[in-house]
């Protein structure tokens, strides 16, 4: 079962996308990111996640879980004084 989460907040520009997940037979969670595996869940934390997918934006929450989330602070961080430079 490949579940795609499509949100409706198309006019947010730094909201993530493209992530997927995968139900696997043994109870695991494969969470896939255009695709490619980024993650897997498995036990409790899959039932967790399972619940917490229904009642939150699916797509931030796989970021957040793969680590793979921006904080927002990336342009300040880039233009503080000991960054200049790089």
């Amino acid at each position: 079962m490949c579940v795609t989460a499509a949100g409706n907040d198309a006019a947010v520009t730094n909201a993530p996308d493209g992530f997927t997940y995968r139900l696997r037979k043994n109870g695991d969670v494969e969470m896939l990111h255009h695709g490619r595996p980024a993650g897997v869940l498995r036990g409790a934390t899959a039932a967790r996640f399972l619940v917490d997918v229904e009642n939150e934006d699916p797509q931030e929450l796989m970021a957040r879980l793969t680590g793979n989330y921006r904080h927002g602070n990336e342009r300040t961080a880039k233009n503080h004084p000991r960054n200049r430079g790089r």
